[in-house]
């Protein structure tokens, strides 16, 4: 089993994912690539490679049968949500309209 299952179903904690990254260094028989090995998609790996903070949001889509960009944009919306201020709030939607999230 991936990783990605193997913490889907609480078998393993989210910060051992370090420890997965190391065995698939190690394991000369695998023709799997680091992403497949992990459970990610490649867009997944490819963001959780340069941001590992994303790793939540990853496993949060999956197990909500969702996206990966699904689950960013449901952070995104709650972030302008909890503005503390009318000025801050429409700040948020302006950059969100500007990276194609809100139109």
């Amino acid at each position: 089993m991936s990783f990605v299952d193997l913490c889907l179903d609480g078998d393993v904690l989210e910060d051992e994912i370090d420890d997965f990254v190391d065995r698939w260094h190690e394991d000369e028989d695998t023709d799997l690539e680091l992403h497949e090995y992990l459970g990610m998609t490649w867009d997944e790996y490819s963001v959780w490679a340069t941001k590992p903070s994303v790793l939540p949001f990853i496993l949060t889509a999956r197990k909500n049968g969702t996206t990966f960009d699904q689950e960013m944009n449901q952070e995104r919306l709650a972030l302008a949500a909890r503005a503390e201020t009318a000025d801050e709030a429409h700040r948020i939607e302006s950059w969100l309209k500007l990276i194609g999230k809100l139109k």
